[in-house]
């Protein structure tokens, strides 16, 4: 069985001038609840106050759920910040944090949203309003469920405000890998960065997948892995500069599971990008990462690090 947690208020349209389509997030649950019992669902809290502004600064954070952002920052994030909106930007870290807390009761967990990683300490950006990776990761090692915790992050972009936001943090690494001349401008610092030319295909992603995360992996430790598995890497994908194709994307996401499952470190997997106007195309797209990883989690044995009690 696949642990995936949604909840119904992620599903919500953004403006019709923004590239981001809230309702792949109601096509990907409807897509799992095909799976039947195959699929257990949970439903997330949202996240308390204290934690988004372990992660963001507290005026920020008020401004986000207060409905009350300036216009400059909203147009940082591509869309108003509405009453639905910051609902559904508290909830979503919420789901993250969830989300890995089964994977570490049973090696493997998905949230139906997140991997919202431009979010930045004072603004939103980049169709990100709260950064839900950094801040589950921050209370997940504030709390003390996990010692070390790796951030692995496939999008097409660099996962700029999830390195900014855990830089200060010594037990949080993080890896982008990334299309060296796409959003944002200004790349941040993540404990390692692989920049890619634009068009690179399979055999090259993959091959530089290999080479440079297998040993952040053994370096680091991690108890955990939070994977931002993001589409856009995708050959058509609208805001993508990469050329892989969806056997590219299933190997990728083989990959990482593989390197996981054979150090027994259980993994979190959050939605990210994947951009175009075909919703159900991206939908697929999306819960074939959940379902691939899924299902090799639950052909191997992965052990929980914590007592489920």
């Amino acid at each position: 069985m696949i642990r995936v947690v949604h909840h119904p208020d992620y599903v919500t349209e953004a403006s019709a001038r923004s590239s981001y389509r809230w309702g792949k997030n109601g096509a990907i649950r409807d897509l799992l609840r095909d799976r039947g019992p195959l699929v257990g669902w949970h439903e997330p809290e949202p996240m308390p106050v204290a934690w988004l502004a372990a992660a963001h600064d507290a005026d920020y954070v008020d401004e986000v759920l207060s409905a009350a952002v300036p216009r400059e920052k909203e147009r940082r994030i591509g869309f108003p910040v509405s009453e639905t909106v910051a609902r559904r930007a508290q909830l979503v870290p919420g789901g993250t944090w969830l989300a890995a807390r089964l994977a570490l009761d049973h090696g493997f967990a998905a949230n139906t949203a997140g991997g919202s990683h431009h979010a930045l300490a004072q603004t939103g950006a980049g169709y990100c309003v709260f950064n839900d990776l950094a801040i589950a990761a921050i209370r997940l090692i504030g709390e003390g469920t996990v010692g070390r915790l790796l951030i692995v992050d496939v999008d097409v972009h660099q996962g700029d405000g999830t390195a900014a936001l855990t830089a200060a943090e010594p037990r949080i690494a993080t890896y982008s890998i990334h299309a060296e001349k796409n959003f944002p401008a200004r790349k941040a610092r993540s404990t390692l960065d692989v920049a890619l030319p634009d068009a690179t295909g399979d055999d090259a992603y993959l091959a530089a997948l290999e080479r440079t995360l297998a040993p952040l992996i053994d370096d680091v430790r991690p108890e955990l892995i939070l994977y931002q598995g993001g589409v856009d890497p995708f050959a058509d994908d609208r805001l993508g500069r990469l050329a892989l194709s969806q056997e590219g994307l299933d190997a990728r996401d083989r990959l990482v599971a593989g390197m996981a499952i054979a150090r027994g470190i259980p993994l979190a997997s959050t939605v990210g990008g994947g951009y175009g106007d075909d919703v159900m195309a991206l939908a697929r797209r999306h819960v074939r990462v959940i379902t691939t990883i899924g299902d090799m989690f639950g052909k191997a044995t992965v052990a929980p690090t914590h007592d489920p009690s």
